[in-house]
């Protein structure tokens, strides 16, 4: 409850108001406490403070009070009675005021008792009541006051200055009255709500080329990683195959250091052993040769007898130890020879680290959804982990039937990534591809043949078999494609939304070339159709506008009679002078032999459908809905198949009969209508005929429609029949 409300407000809550007595009283404040009236003792002035307290619900406040109140007097006098309304302060800010003329409600001793006179309190009790009463409040009042600050509260706008315009050419909402200034005159003005729907379009449109942009962007993405993933892998093989070779020439290297020590070793051994040889049999000649010395000087000293005896034994053997050969040459030089290292070997160990093997087969993916286009398709294959590719050689030509077509064009490219997109392609072809890689060793074996298929082609939509009624409508297409598709989708856009891009609804999964698609009442729609394949999607088909204004159907020409011609539009039969035609049509069973008449195609759905026609009235016509199985044999109305409003002119006289079975009611029409309006209603099983130009209810059958019916119409002389359709269901049509 705010503390400013009336008095009215307040006396809304006597139960608030009765917490201000403990007893049973009236719901008013005084000054004079309880007691006073009965000579009890005056009420203590912190009672008064606290119902009032409680009446403004400032109980969480009442504790600031309890040491300022403990000196205050009491009130003895009594005073005359106070409304509620009369405790709100004279000082509250209106809207406009300035925040410098609010009271300050934290005011305290003189300065507060002087503002308490000024306040125009003095009319009721004693100047000490009054001034004990206020300052009670002020108290109680206490630190809430700044959180009930007086503020300026905005005036509403009114709603006919509210912002109803939008300013085009300054970009601006503006309100009525501005419409007319100086500075916006000549400018481009529209409504606002207008100008909300153009925004919000113009932001659907932003946001459908934002997600364009995005697919497009992460299209791209994806190809700079699988470029990415290529480059590592293959850098990684290279690292391997670097690492592999490294080991194997160190190995080697080490193999031939152990086999030239061990070498060297045997060759010492045998070079020092010789020349030890050699060493000891020169020093066996050496002590030879001083022996002989010894003996020599010997015989010398003996006597000349002994002398010539010694001497002839000693020349003897002199003779025999020179004559022996004694080898003074080395048999080793000490020096060894240079060893010439063949490193044959790891020459061929270091130039195989460039050449790398040639690459094993590729192995061609299968094709991914929805990765070809009515004139492209994306191919992607892999390879073994070990091999080292430079490019790659993809090769593809037609396949027909599945099959791979023979003598047919090839064509090949050369591409870097494990992925081409094929662009330039037949659509709803299939084509066989493969693939081999190659580098510096040479060309991989070809990877198996693999048959992708491009997308369909965009179905071409025949506007003038469109048929709709109020709650649906039937769309027929051809299908565009040499082939067969898988299926197709149909898509939805209503046409009030200019510019629309988006789709409203989508009916997939359609198996043929036709759909019935269930719409809103009274709208129109922008209709596409997509085919699909193993490929993916087509591009849209053109539009077909379809509105929902009422049933919509065309004559079949290839029911008519010989006698009747269909205008191109479909919606005018017309029954010349002459009987033969200029050229008798083939016979068919769908066609009306001995009935003039004609059968349109109605939309086959549940529900309530309305037509006109218009009519001439001095010919002979009947009009009315039949089976398809309905006697072309026949007169429309002479059997159970048919149902018809039929008419006759003899002049002056104009008869008409609602024909059923060769049954008619005794119905008389005393004005002739001009424009006949048939309703079909399959949900209560009738059909009814009014007078469109006069609003009259002619007549109303109870049928038995078990299936749907066709309208038909007949023409027993020459003359005209015009429908209308796709017309809305008249008031007076619509109450039957």
């Amino acid at each position: 409850m705010d503390l400013y409300d009336s008095g009215d407000r307040l006396q809304a809550f006597p139960a608030e108001s009765g917490r201000m007595r403990r007893g049973a009283a009236p719901a008013e404040v005084t000054s004079e406490p309880r007691g006073a009236a009965k000579g009890q003792p005056p009420r203590d002035l912190e009672e008064a403070v606290d119902e009032l307290v409680h009446l403004y619900g400032l109980e969480e406040d009442d504790e600031l009070a309890d040491d300022e109140l403990a000196d205050d007097e009491f009130v003895t006098e009594s005073a005359p009675r106070i409304e509620v309304s009369e405790y709100a302060p004279p000082h509250v800010a209106t809207r406009g005021e300035p925040a410098a003329r609010q009271t300050d409600w934290r005011l305290g001793g003189a300065e507060a008792a002087e503002e308490a006179d000024g306040l125009g309190f003095g009319g009721w009790g004693s100047e000490g009541q009054c001034r004990d009463l206020r300052e009670a409040y002020r108290f109680a009042r206490g630190r809430s006051s700044e959180e009930y600050e007086c503020y300026v509260i905005p005036e509403e706008e009114d709603e006919e200055e509210a912002a109803d315009v939008f300013c085009a050419t300054c970009k601006a909402p503006l309100r009525a009255a501005e419409k007319e200034l100086e500075e916006h005159r000549g400018h481009e003005v529209t409504p606002l709500s207008k100008a909300l729907e153009s925004a919000k379009d113009e932001i659907h449109r932003n946001m459908y080329r934002l997600e364009k942009q995005i697919i497009e962007m992460e299209n791209f993405a994806s190809h700079l990683e699988e470029v990415f993933i290529t480059v590592e892998e293959n850098f990684g093989r290279q690292e391997q195959n670097f690492e592999s070779h490294y080991n194997e020439i160190l190995e080697t290297l080490a193999q031939k250091y152990e086999d030239k020590v061990q070498a060297l070793g045997e060759r010492k051994k045998e070079k020092l052993e010789a020349l030890y040889a050699q060493l000891v049999s020169c020093g066996e000649n050496l002590d030879a040769c001083r022996e002989l010395m010894e003996t020599v000087e010997e015989i010398c000293h003996e006597e000349k007898a002994d002398f010539i005896k010694d001497a002839m034994a000693m020349a003897d053997r002199l003779r025999e130890f020179l004559e022996t050969e004694t080898n003074v040459d080395v048999s080793t030089q000490p020096a060894l020879e240079d060893q010439t290292l063949d490193f044959s070997d790891v020459e061929q160990l270091l130039g195989s680290i460039n050449a790398v093997p040639a690459p094993s087969a590729p192995v061609i993916n299968p094709q991914a959804p929805n990765s070809a286009s009515g004139s492209s398709v994306r191919v992607c294959w892999s390879l073994c982990s070990d091999d080292t590719v430079e490019s790659y050689q993809l090769s593809g030509r037609p396949a027909r039937d599945g099959a791979p077509g023979k003598g047919q064009a090839e064509f090949t490219m050369t591409v870097k990534e494990t992925y081409c997109s094929v662009r330039n392609l037949v659509p709803n072809t299939q084509y066989e591809f493969w693939v081999t890689a190659q580098n510096g060793a040479g060309v991989s074996p070809a990877s198996e043949r693999v048959v992708y298929m491009t997308a369909p082609a965009p179905p071409v939509i025949k506007s003038g078999e469109v048929r709709s009624c109020e709650e649906a409508a039937l769309i027929r297409w051809e299908s565009g494609n040499l082939g067969p598709v898988d299926s197709y989708t149909v898509e939805l856009t209503q046409a009030e939304m200019p510019g629309a891009s988006g789709v409203t609804e989508s009916v997939v999964g359609v198996p043929t070339c036709e759909s019935l698609v269930q719409l809103q009442p009274r709208r129109s729609y922008t209709i596409y159709v997509r085919a699909l394949n193993v490929g993916g999607p087509s591009a849209r088909s053109e539009p077909a506008t379809v509105h929902t204004t009422g049933s919509c159907f065309r004559l079949n020409a290839h029911t008519c009679h010989p006698w009747l011609t269909v205008s191109e539009d479909g919606l005018t039969v017309v029954r010349g002078d002459g009987r033969a035609p200029a050229r008798e049509p083939p016979p068919s069973d769908a066609r009306f032999t001995r009935c003039v008449a004609a059968m349109g195609n109605l939309v086959p759905v549940r529900g309530r459908h309305y037509w006109e026609v218009e009519v001439d009235e001095r010919s002979d016509y009947t009009v009315g809905v039949a089976f398809d199985d309905v006697p072309k044999q026949e007169d429309l109305g002479a059997n159970c198949r048919s149902w018809c409003m039929r008419h006759v002119w003899a002049p002056p006289r104009h008869k008409y009969e609602f024909l059923h079975n060769k049954r008619t009611p005794d119905i008389r029409i005393t004005v002739s209508p001009k424009k006949i309006g048939v309703l079909l209603d399959y949900e209560n099983s009738t059909l009814s005929f009014f007078n469109a130009d006069t609003s009259q209810h002619l007549y109303t059958f109870g049928c038995q429609l078990q299936q749907f019916v066709h309208p038909c119409f007949s023409l027993e002389k020459p003359g005209r029949l015009k429908i209308h359709n796709g017309i809305a269901m008249p008031k007076h049509v619509s109450l039957y």
